[in-house]
């Protein structure tokens, strides 16, 4: 298995993104995961009677694409996520195509510690999701 990148294999300006469209199933195994049933992700008739008028997906299930994208890009194998900051923007609907990006804004070489923002798009180019992660990437690689 090959790490990710180390410290000094990663610079400010660094980004990675990744694709992902929102599928009913999605949102049902999420709540089924998760235990979070709340009818405005899975209650089409409930849904219609919200400002948002259609059923929306999990906010932290969105969120969740910034782990993905940590744990296989950026830095990738090994990273150990230490702290996410969230805020939910924007609503997420089924069937959405969301694209999450991570964008290494801080390095703290001392520390291996690496901040990063977070954001996810929705395919009209909204911003549905923005915070900060704090990760440690991998160490260097041990031949």
């Amino acid at each position: 298995m090959v790490l990710g990148k180390c410290m000094t294999q990663l610079h400010l300006g660094d980004a990675a993104s990744i694709t992902r469209q929102i599928t009913e199933e999605d949102v049902v195994l999420f709540a089924q995961l998760s235990g979070d049933n709340n009818p405005i992700h899975l209650d089409e008739n409930y849904a219609s009677s919200t400002r948002f008028k259609h059923r929306i997906a999990h906010g932290h299930f969105v969120a969740s694409l910034f782990s993905t994208l940590l744990g296989t890009q950026l830095p990738g194998v090994g990273t150990i996520y230490l702290n996410q900051q969230i805020r939910y923007l924007a609503p997420v609907y089924l069937n959405d195509f969301i694209t999450a990006k991570a964008t290494i804004i801080e390095k703290n070489e001392d520390r291996n510690r690496v901040t990063l923002l977070t954001e996810a798009f929705n395919q009209q180019g909204v911003l549905v999701v923005s915070g900060q992660a704090e990760i440690m990437p991998p160490k260097k690689e041990q031949s």
